[in-house]
């Protein structure tokens, strides 16, 4: 059997794909804690595992995602990279149209297709990272240019960002924006490329937030310390509460107060609310050293590469999950305002949680392929750094 999986594997970064496993595994319980109550309410008592169960099979979506392109040669993403970005792009504009044509109200942030549903900026944020990766590989003689190496890439980008806008999913439209100008800086686009498209996209995001009436109060409530219970604070105040109750400790597995209908949805964005009220300070440390060891590793993968590309996509991956995980403790700990952005791997969620699993087995192939490269060409065992 351990002959079969060191085959499967090969020499990838065990490290990596133990704290994955490990994220996964205590997402699985801490989501089961925080769900248990609402899943009893929303049952009729009949069963307290509903979301567990929803989010079991997407982790066995997303883990079976994740082993795929651990064997999958990242270096045939490039082929995919242009199309890849094309049928985003298209997806993005279906989901709108769809959103309309039904005649519901809220968001259009599901492409729902009887019963297939896809949050398609998920899909959107891999298929930027493979996008910029193949374009700065490509077209490395022209990233000084604004005109031919730059202004396409900023237009693919920017035509992204605005078709998630519209739907309407500001945070996530953000987010994207800093992971794509962040890439093309590394990728070698010169900073002083990049500084009047980042002011204009920064200019035009404050008239997007004021247009917004649920936007501009999340803002407006963020900035306020007092009326803690109105409609803009109460997620916020009742998630500081659930932490100070945990104090550094915890009240214990399973124990929390919040859970019992106090906090909204505790198992989606602000499940670490949750975390830290049964796990304490201590468990909330535990879960971002996770995180940080994720991130590390991902910046070590890089640093041992030698394919430009490979380098791009593993930081871009890194750098995603690190920046979700850390938003989202800035959120429920009230140093940002709510941005409806989730813990990656932790809270409940389809399509991010899948997406999730498939970018780590992106970055585990890299991994893999560096070192075998390396034992190829006899140049001893690679340091696992």
């Amino acid at each position: 059997m351990k002959k079969w999986i060191d085959t499967f594997l090969g020499d990838c970064d065990r490290w990596l794909l133990v704290t994955i496993l490990v994220l996964c595994a205590g997402g699985a319980v801490m989501l089961y804690s925080a769900s248990s109550i609402l899943s009893l309410t929303q049952s009729r008592y009949q069963s307290d595992m509903v979301f567990l169960k929803a989010h079991l099979w997407r982790l066995f979506l997303g883990l079976s995602a994740m082993f795929f392109f651990i064997r999958y040669d990242y270096k045939r993403l490039k082929l995919l990279a242009y199309p890849g970005v094309a049928v985003v792009i298209i997806l993005l504009v279906l989901t709108k149209i769809l959103h309309v044509l039904s005649g519901a109200s809220g968001t259009a942030r599901w492409l729902e297709i009887g019963s297939f549903h896809l949050q398609t900026a998920d899909v959107a944020r891999l298929a930027l990272i493979v996008f910029v990766a193949t374009y700065v590989d490509r077209n490395k003689r022209y990233l000084t240019d604004f005109k031919k190496g730059v202004l396409p890439a900023l237009a693919v980008l920017g035509t992204v960002m605005g078709l998630i806008v519209i739907q309407p999913d500001f945070s996530s439209a953000a987010m994207i924006g800093i992971i794509g100008f962040t890439l093309l800086f590394i990728g070698g686009v010169p900073f002083s490329r990049l500084v009047f498209p980042a002011t204009a996209a920064l200019t035009l995001a404050v008239p997007v937030v004021l247009m917004s009436p649920y936007r501009l109060q999340r803002v407006l409530a963020w900035f306020q310390a007092s009326d803690a219970l109105s409609q803009g604070k109460y997620q916020t105040t009742q998630a500081l509460i659930s932490l100070s109750n945990g104090g550094f400790w915890g009240m214990g597995l399973g124990n929390s107060i919040e859970k019992n209908l106090f906090l909204p949805a505790p198992h989606t964005d602000f499940i670490m609310a949750i975390i830290g009220e049964e796990l304490g300070l201590f468990g909330t440390i535990i879960l971002l050293t996770l995180f940080l060891i994720v991130f590390q590793r991902g910046i070590a993968i890089a640093k041992r590469s030698t394919d430009p590309f490979a380098i791009v996509i593993a930081i871009g991956i890194a750098f995603t999950f690190i920046l979700y995980a850390f938003i989202n403790a800035a959120v429920v700990s009230n140093i940002l305002p709510v941005t409806g952005l989730p813990m990656p791997l932790i809270s409940y969620g389809g399509s991010g949680t899948v997406v999730s699993l498939a970018s780590m087995g992106i970055l585990l192939n890299i991994s893999r392929s560096r070192r075998a490269r390396v034992s190829h060409q006899g140049w001893g065992r690679t340091r696992r750094g």
